[in-house]
């Protein structure tokens, strides 16, 4: 299986292989998700650690029971050869109504064929009232392309 844009990365093919990964962790489907990954894809996930796409799908199920109304958007950091680093902010609530945003940044190796074998994410979250929020469209679904990017969105 492929998975284009494949490595060595461009600044172009980079940014557009992060707007991928948006797009589909937006659309809060587990295995969609999954399927960007190698069969042994290693994560770090704040402090938890997985190997494999069960593993992943499993996870991803647990987060986004959790993570109601979750809207994320991730802007290129940095690239080299067939690594990507990404920052990204995502919002969310919990069972009890509180929102959230979440601010991170992911470092992924990808392997020959476009797939990310590797995943390192460090997070925190902040509490925030609901008119704090910063993205609004609907969801689950990929961000619109007249809702500004992280670059156009300054911390």
């Amino acid at each position: 299986m492929s998975r284009p844009p494949l490595p060595p990365f461009t600044r172009e093919t980079a940014a557009q292989k992060a707007r991928m990964a948006e797009d589909a962790w937006n659309s809060r489907d587990p295995v969609r998700v999954s399927l960007a990954y190698t069969e042994d894809s290693r994560w770090r996930n704040r402090s938890e650690f997985l190997q494999g796409r069960e593993a992943i799908v499993e996870f991803l199920t647990r987060k986004w029971a959790k993570e109601h109304d979750y809207r994320l958007i991730k802007d290129l950091w940095a690239f080299d050869q067939n690594r990507i680093a990404v920052r990204f902010q995502y919002e969310w609530h919990d069972d009890a109504g509180q929102w959230h945003r979440s601010y991170g940044n992911e470092q992924w190796e990808f392997d020959e064929h476009g797939l990310m074998r590797r995943r390192e994410a460090s997070i925190n979250d902040v509490a925030i009232k609901q008119s704090e929020r910063r993205f609004h469209w609907p969801a689950p679904g990929p961000r619109p392309a007249d809702v500004a990017g992280l670059s156009e969105n300054p911390l």
